[in-house]
């Protein structure tokens, strides 16, 4: 699960382009949207493109969204148990 999680948090920082930060400095309980990271709603439709390229798991729908992407723990999660089905 901590190589998926390491392989998740690459996966925000390059397809959103964040420029010098490091997978380290993304707390995996801090909120993506908001307070948190600070990403918004352009950022969440590339996350659902990157999360579907990347790891060739599809959001289905917004309330899957939500609770995908409610920070990395969550997004792991829902990778892992995605991929498995």
């Amino acid at each position: 699960m901590n190589d998926l999680k390491a392989r998740v948090k690459t996966m925000i920082i390059e397809r959103l382009k964040l420029d010098g930060m490091t997978p380290d400095q993304i707390d995996d309980q801090a909120p993506l949207f908001g307070d948190g990271l600070g990403l918004d709603s352009i950022d969440a439709l590339e996350l659902v493109l990157a999360v579907e390229q990347t790891f060739g798991v599809k959001i289905e729908d917004e309330a899957s969204g939500m609770k995908a992407f409610r920070n990395v723990d969550a997004l792991t999660a829902y990778i892992a148990e995605n991929q498995r089905a």
